[in-house]
């Protein structure tokens, strides 16, 4: 194979920090505008999106889309594109114009097809088993893990792409951090057995300018559970996790020391304060109304490995908030956002702001405690119908991805409280994910994931902002 050069990029926290204060500043003023019931009406339609004469995807006029990388394709490292491209993160490349982009992949060690290793592992005896976390034998091995893109924006191409995290199980979302690395997540708790050679459920960090595969040493003590997504806090290095169950709970990762996470931490779990065990998904009834800003607290949680995993039982029976398939996660000026994909009466979606403590972390917090908030909740499957993945673009509206099985959309949550299709996935059935905008804000990255492409979309930002 074809010897890789090293990346001479850097992290810059500085334009990290940035770029959520000037994302978050827009969302803040929309999510106090009194317009929560806007979720209950059918205020939109499949027919504000022109079709697409390709049958692929529909976007607004002006719009246009190119796929940018394949399942199967073969990379610089000469493993193939895997299959199943889920979480996504970018990062500001060496020049202006090139972005560096890690991506998810959602594979369990079957089907072969999705493999990095071709359709019958052919090429597993050709990586370093050192790189490897899970060989499964030599016959089992994880095909989950991460690629690394080099994409330029001025030529719209990829310049490189490469097996960046390998031998893991169902990569699902992850987040970027300040230090320019990307953290991704197993959705997955096998145990080592006769056919496996490690547990699974972890947290893996993959420097992002990195060129090649990153050595695979799960942070243990962010616990083993079903990970979905994190957002990390740029000021404390604090780092949030959902859980994708349908009774997951929602976490918190205090490292001993900031931007060293593997160096370990505290693990705490999210309780409503003074009212242990509310169970927020409102299927049965309302027990978590919206737009009512809820005072919380956090509760440490012993024995993170977890081996039975019972993480979100032993929270839930100290007094841990309950949560519908906590997904997708996204940090602003002192607060993120979330979705839970099955909330609500109908299960048709949630979507929570958690507005952090001025002494987050710290000591003081339990007297200006942080709170939580419901601030969308979808009864009617054609206003939102089941989200996942989000992300807050450059001028502070929300874009949240579908996924329903049926017929997915981007949709655009904009400061006023309108909600607009962005997006239409004509071709299949496939779930939209991994929707992150380039450090420019030029381009917009999105997976189609059962497709296996990843798509670069671009156009009149300024009409829909």
């Amino acid at each position: 194979m074809e010897e890789l050069k090293k990346l001479d990029f850097k992290p810059n926290r500085r334009s990290f920090i940035k770029n959520i204060t000037l994302t978050s500043f827009g969302f803040a003023i929309f999510t106090r505008c009194s317009c929560l019931d806007l979720l209950n009406e059918k205020n939109i339609s499949f027919d504000s999106i022109p079709p697409d004469p390709n049958n692929y995807l529909g976007l607004p006029p002006g719009f246009s889309y190119k796929i940018i990388s394949k399942s199967g394709d073969i990379m610089d490292d000469g493993f193939f594109v895997p299959g199943r491209a889920d979480g996504m993160g970018t990062f500001q490349g060496d020049v202006i114009n090139k972005v560096v982009i890690v991506r998810n992949h959602e594979n369990s060690p079957r089907p072969h097809k999705n493999s990095p290793f071709g359709p019958y592992n052919e090429l597993l005896d050709s990586i370093d088993e050192n790189m490897l976390y899970d060989a499964g034998r030599r016959t089992n091995p994880g095909l989950g893990g991460t690629t690394t893109l080099i994409y330029n924006e001025s030529t719209q191409e990829v310049e490189s792409q490469y097996l960046s995290l390998a031998g893991t199980y169902r990569n699902c979302a992850g987040g970027v951090t300040p230090w320019g690395s990307w953290l991704t997540c197993e959705e997955d708790v096998t145990k080592m057995s006769d056919k496996t050679e490690k547990d699974h459920g972890f947290i893996f960090e993959v420097p992002a300018y990195n060129m090649g595969l990153t050595e695979p040493a799960p942070i243990l003590e962010m616990g083993r559970f079903h990970h979905e997504a994190v957002a990390v806090d740029p000021k404390s290095s604090i780092v949030y996790m959902t859980e994708d169950r349908s009774d997951g709970l929602f976490y918190r990762f205090i490292p001993n020391t900031p931007e060293a996470l593997a160096q370990g931490g505290r693990l705490q779990v999210l309780s409503i304060k003074g009212k242990p065990k509310v169970d927020t998904r409102n299927w049965e009834q309302v027990e978590f109304e919206i737009n009512l800003e809820t005072k919380v607290e956090w509760l440490d949680i012993d024995n993170p490995l977890a081996p039975d995993d019972d993480l979100r039982y032993r929270g839930y029976e100290n007094g841990a908030t309950r949560f519908a398939r906590g997904e997708g996660i996204w940090f602003g000026e002192g607060e993120l956002y979330f979705t839970c994909t099955n909330g609500g009466n109908k299960k048709r979606g949630q979507i929570f702001r958690y507005r952090l403590s001025p002494d987050e972390g710290r000591e003081g917090e339990n007297s200006c405690p942080a709170t939580l908030e419901l601030f969308k909740e979808s009864n009617d499957k054609d206003v939102l119908n089941m989200c996942d993945n989000l992300t807050i673009t450059p001028w502070g509206d929300l874009m949240v991805c579908e996924d329903n099985g049926h017929r997915n959309r981007i949709l655009q949550i904009k400061q006023d409280g309108s909600l607009n299709i962005f997006a239409i996935n004509e071709s299949s059935n496939s779930e939209f994910a991994g929707i992150v905008f380039s450090p420019s804000g030029n381009t917009l990255f999105v997976n189609i994931q059962e497709n296996g492409e990843t798509l670069a979309i671009t156009g009149p930002w300024e009409t829909i902002s």
